[in-house]
């Protein structure tokens, strides 16, 4: 949500919205690991939570730039909302094995120390969301969703998941790894980025 539109009410849609993916959070968590993430069922019902925290993300920053909507519960839940999400995916994923741990830490390293020095040292500072950070929420989404379905690989859960037609249900699955590699990638450079514009503000600000 953006820092320049109206204060309003904390009472709207956006933030009910909002509040609704954090309530999500818990609930999607222990679907994913239903026995240990081996049951199809459970992990379909995961992939739907997940899918609907992303698909409200998108309606409630629509609707608050559409009606310039701006609240300061809206500007501290919002991040975290997203960042649970996506948080919660990430170790879920590594607790069942579909995401290597080395992976997740660096993500999550990387996410919570930008959102919480939006949060804490920048309240008075813009730094505008980058076209790099653009395309890695649109890549860890991707990547996510998909390596949350009961896809089947090698021997983690071939079995369980052995539905698929064909050959299917690997190559989504290796596709899925593929957009995850592009989803890291583009973690570290956007968040390079991000403290390359802080560091770029504050001299701006010292020399001001």
């Amino acid at each position: 949500m953006s820092d320049t539109g109206r204060t309003t009410s904390n009472w709207n849609v956006p933030n009910a919205l909002t509040t609704l993916r954090i309530v999500l959070v818990p609930f999607f968590g222990w679907a994913l690991l239903q026995e240990d993430g081996s049951s199809p069922t459970w992990r379909w019902v995961a992939f739907a939570i997940f899918a609907v925290a992303m698909i409200t993300d998108k309606i409630d920053g629509d609707i608050a730039r559409k009606h310039d909507i701006v609240t300061d519960f809206g500007k501290i839940a919002d991040p975290i909302a997203d960042k649970a999400i996506t948080g919660m995916a990430f170790i879920g994923l590594s607790i069942v094995g579909d995401i290597w741990w080395w992976v997740t830490i660096v993500v999550l390293l990387r996410e919570w120390s930008v959102t919480l020095l939006r949060l804490s040292v920048l309240k008075d500072v813009v730094i505008a969301a980058s076209q790099s950070g653009k395309i890695k929420t649109m890549l860890q989404g991707v990547a996510l969703a998909g390596l949350l379905m009961p896809l089947p690989h090698g021997d983690a859960h071939g079995g369980a998941f052995d539905f698929w037609p064909g050959s299917l249900g690997e190559v989504l699955f290796y596709t899925s790894q593929v957009f995850l590699a592009g989803a890291v990638a583009m973690t570290l450079w956007s968040g390079y980025e991000f403290f390359r514009d802080v560091a770029r503000q504050r001299r701006t600000a010292q020399v001001g």
